[in-house]
C-alpha cells in the first residue's frame, strides 16, 4: 500500500551543487589528464619549475597567477605532473604561502570595494544588499578554513579593518 521500504525509491545523485545566492548550477567542467606523468614533449625539470614558483611567489604573484604563468610561458599543465606537489604545497615547503587563502582574500577585497562604494553613495539599496550577501560567504568561507586549520581559530572578518588585509 503506502507504506515503502526505505531505499524503495532511492533519490537520483547528481553531484551538482548549487550556488550560493543565484540559481545557476552548472554543467561547465573541464577534465584533468588521466597519465599523471610529466608530457613526454616538456622540457623544463623539477627543479626549474619549482625556481620559477618561488621567484614568481616573491615578486608577490598569487598561486593561481603563477599557475597561468607556467602554463602560458613555460607549457606546464599541470604543476602536480612535473614535481610531484602541487603550487600550494611548494610554497608552504618555502614559507612563502600567503597568510589567507587567496579565494577569501579576493571576497574581502571585493568587500572593501563594495563597503567604499557604500560610503559615497548610501542611498544604494541594491549595493548595501550584495554587500551583505559578500559578507556571508566570507563568514562561510572563513568557517570551514577555520575547520581546516587552514585559519587560525582566533581570526575574525571586521568589515572595519578589513582594508588593511588586502592593502
Amino acid at each position: 500500500c503506502f507504506l515503502r521500504e526505505p531505499n524503495e525509491f532511492p533519490t537520483p545523485k547528481t553531484g551538482n551543487m548549487g550556488r550560493m545566492h543565484s540559481n545557476g548550477k552548472g554543467i561547465s567542467k573541464s577534465a584533468v589528464p588521466y597519465r599523471r606523468t610529466p608530457p613526454s614533449w616538456l622540457r623544463i625539470s623539477t627543479k626549474e619549475v619549482i625556481e620559477v614558483i618561488v621567484k614568481l611567489a616573491k615578486k608577490g604573484v598569487p598561486p593561481s597567477v603563477i599557475g597561468l604563468q607556467l602554463r602560458d610561458s613555460y607549457g606546464v599543465g599541470l604543476v602536480k605532473s612535473v614535481t610531484g606537489r602541487k603550487i600550494l604545497r611548494i610554497l608552504k615547503h618555502q614559507g612563502l604561502a600567503p597568510e589567507i587563502p587567496e579565494d577569501l582574500y579576493h571576497l574581502i577585497k571585493k568587500a572593501v570595494q563594495v563597503r567604499k562604494h557604500m560610503e559615497k553613495f548610501r542611498k544604494d539599496i541594491n549595493g548595501k544588499y550584495h554587500l551583505i550577501l559578500i559578507e556571508s560567504r566570507i563568514h562561510r568561507l572563513a568557517r570551514y578554513y577555520k575547520r581546516t586549520k587552514q585559519l587560525p581559530g582566533n581570526w575574525k572578518y571586521d568589515s572595519t579593518t578589513a582594508s588593511t588585509l588586502v592593502a
